[in-house]
C-alpha cells in the first residue's frame, strides 16, 4: 500500500482514518470502530506519521499509537479549518488532517504524558471550585443585602467576622430564615475552601515528583509560586517543544498581535491564543509583582518603574508576564536558577557585552 501518512478522525465510538500514500493520493478513507482502531493501526509499517486533530481524547491515542511504533502528530484545529471542504464530513474531516499533518513549519502539539494530564485536570478542577466558591459568596452577599446587611467584599475574613456579627444580632433585620440559610452557605464556603486547598496540596505533591528540580527553579522566578508553577509544569513540561522562549510567549498568547499591508506592520494587543489557564496564571504573577514593586531594589525593579512610567500599568503588568513566560523556559531548559542581574540588564551593559 505504500502509506506514509494517516490522518485520523476520532470520536467516541466511530474513527475515521485516511491513508495516504508518497504521491499524496488516497489509499483508503474508511470509518472503524473503537474497539479495532489498534488493530489497524498495527497493520501500518513502523514509523509511519499518524496526525490526529488536538482535541479530546489526542494524547491518549497519540501515547498508544507511539506505544505501536508509529509516529504521532497533534495538528492544532485551526490549521486543520484551512484544510476543511465545503462539506463537513467525517471523511472530508479526516483527510484535512493528514493534508495538515505535512505542511512546513507547523508546530504541533505536544502528546502530554500521563503525570502533565493528572497536573492539569487537578488545575482545572481547582479553579472550578474557585468558580463555585465565588459565586457562594456572591449568593450570600446577595441575600444579606436584601435584609439590609451590607457585608465587606474584598476579605474572606472580614467577611467571615461581619457575618458571625450580623447572625448574632437581634437587633437587624434578619429572619430567622434567612440566619439559617447565611449560616449554610457560609459553611458551604468553609467545605469548598478546604477543596480548594486539597487539590492544590495534591497537584503540588505530584508537580514537585514528576518535575522536582524544575518545580523548585520555576519558583525562584518572580511572580511564579506554586500555583502558578504547579500550571506551568503541567502546561509546559520540559518546555523543549518550544525553540526559544518566545516561542512559549506566543503559544501562551502573550505577544502582540500584528497587522501588516504594504510594507507596514501595526502591533495590537495580545493574540490571547493557546494556553487560557497559563496566560492568566502568569498575568497574575506579574500584577503581584508590579503591585509591590516598591518593595524590591534590583534590576527588576528598575525595569517595571521604567515601564510604568511609559505604558502604564496594564501594559506592564502584560510585558512583565511576558518576560516572565521567557525566562521560566530558560529556567527549564537550562536547568538554572532565576538571575535577576542576567534577567534585567539595561539595554547599554548588553550591547557593551556583546
Amino acid at each position: 500500500m505504500n502509506i506514509v501518512r494517516v490522518g485520523i478522525d476520532i470520536a467516541k465510538q466511530n474513527f475515521q482514518i485516511c491513508a495516504l500514500n508518497q504521491a499524496n493520493k488516497v489509499v483508503f478513507n474508511k470509518q472503524v470502530k473503537r474497539n479495532t482502531l489498534l488493530d489497524h493501526m498495527r497493520q501500518l509499517p513502523a514509523g509511519t506519521l499518524v496526525a490526529l486533530e488536538a482535541c479530546a481524547g489526542a494524547h491518549f491515542w497519540g501515547r498508544e499509537f507511539e506505544a505501536l511504533g508509529l509516529k504521532a502528530r497533534l495538528i492544532p484545529p485551526q490549521h486543520v479549518k484551512a484544510f476543511t471542504r465545503v462539506h463537513k464530513s467525517d471523511g472530508g474531516d479526516a483527510l484535512a488532517i493528514a493534508e495538515a499533518a505535512d505542511r512546513p513549519q507547523l508546530h504541533p502539539v505536544p502528546i502530554k504524558s500521563v503525570e502533565q494530564q493528572d497536573l492539569a485536570m487537578l488545575m482545572k478542577l481547582r479553579d472550578g471550585v474557585v468558580v463555585q466558591r465565588t459565586r457562594m459568596v456572591n449568593t450570600l452577599h446577595g441575600f444579606a443585602h436584601e435584609y439590609g446587611v451590607c457585608l465587606p467584599i474584598r476579605s474572606r475574613a472580614r467577611l467571615r467576622v461581619s457575618l458571625m456579627q450580623a447572625l448574632d444580632d437581634e437587633k437587624n433585620s434578619l429572619s430567622l430564615t434567612a440566619r439559617g440559610v447565611l449560616r449554610d452557605l457560609w459553611a458551604e464556603v468553609l467545605k469548598l475552601d478546604e477543596r480548594v486547598l486539597a487539590l492544590l496540596l495534591q497537584a503540588q505533591t505530584l508537580a514537585s515528583r514528576c518535575e522536582a528540580s524544575a518545580y523548585k527553579r520555576l519558583q525562584t522566578v518572580p511572580g511564579i509560586g506554586p500555583v502558578v508553577a504547579t500550571v506551568f509544569v503541567g502546561a509546559v513540561g520540559s518546555g523543549a517543544q518550544f525553540r526559544c522562549g518566545r516561542q512559549l510567549s506566543a503559544w501562551t498568547g502573550l505577544v502582540p498581535r500584528q497587522h501588516g499591508s504594504g510594507g507596514k506592520t501595526q502591533l495590537l494587543g495580545i493574540t490571547k491564543n493557546g494556553n487560557r489557564q497559563l496566560r492568566t496564571m502568569l498575568i497574575h504573577g506579574a500584577r503581584a509583582v508590579v503591585t509591590w514593586i516598591d518593595r524590591r531594589n534590583d534590576a527588576l525593579a528598575d525595569w517595571v518603574k521604567g515601564m510604568l512610567a511609559r505604558r502604564g500599568f496594564n501594559r506592564t503588568v502584560v510585558a512583565l508576564a511576558n518576560k516572565i513566560a521567557r525566562i521560566a523556559w530558560i529556567v527549564l531548559r537550562t536547568e538554572a536558577s532565576f538571575d535577576v542581574n542576567l534577567a534585567f540588564r539595561p539595554r547599554h551593559s548588553k550591547a557593551s557585552s556583546d
